[in-house]
């Protein structure tokens, strides 16, 4: 916060000003918080997980949905007991539409069960959409979706088979979409 011949008093310079100088003045800062200061609102965590059809159709040669519902399951685990410091969500996106809701804001699975439920429906929907890419919606509703509400820190974590080259998606739409709010 330098000094300026506008502003807010700098209280320390009364005497300089007095004196006749002008710069008596100083400029308020948004300051960042300290990384080790105590967190106040929870940070806000989108997950969007690809649960197209090509995820089930390939899954026989490179488990990539059953390695996405284990990271589903690791998430959920993860996060269990940490509502005051993380709200977050499970979406899904396939050729059906950019999100298809698995486990909302403030509502966690309570139990294994339950999670047990989150990961039937995942691999139900993949197995039953229809084909096509709604990757870029995805990106773009996670984001507004994280947003909603305030945070201590806002991330989207998109999880997408896409041939990005086919659907004629640059990697850089891409990245603007997620860093762009």
């Amino acid at each position: 916060v330098g000094l300026q011949s506008f502003g807010d008093l700098d209280d320390n310079r009364l005497v300089d000003g007095a004196a006749g100088d002008s710069l008596i003045f100083r400029r308020r800062a948004n300051v960042p918080p300290d990384p080790a200061s105590p967190q106040t609102k929870p940070k806000r965590l989108r997950f969007v997980l690809d649960v197209s059809g090509s995820m089930y159709r390939f899954n026989s040669n490179d488990r990539r949905l059953e390695r996405c519902c284990q990271m589903a399951v690791m998430v959920m685990e993860a996060l269990d007991g940490f509502g005051d410091k993380y709200s977050w969500s499970i979406a899904g996106h396939s050729g059906d539409g950019p999100v298809i809701p698995f486990v909302d804001y403030g509502k966690p699975p309570a139990d294994r069960s339950e999670r047990l439920k989150v990961i039937q429906k995942m691999w139900a929907h993949a197995q039953y959409c229809m084909s096509g890419d709604c990757t870029l919606e995805a990106a773009q509703a996670g984001v507004e979706s994280v947003a909603e509400q305030e945070g201590d820190d806002y991330f989207v974590l998109l999880l997408s088979d896409a041939n990005l080259r086919r659907y004629a998606i640059s990697p850089e739409d891409l990245g603007d979409l997620l860093t762009g709010n």
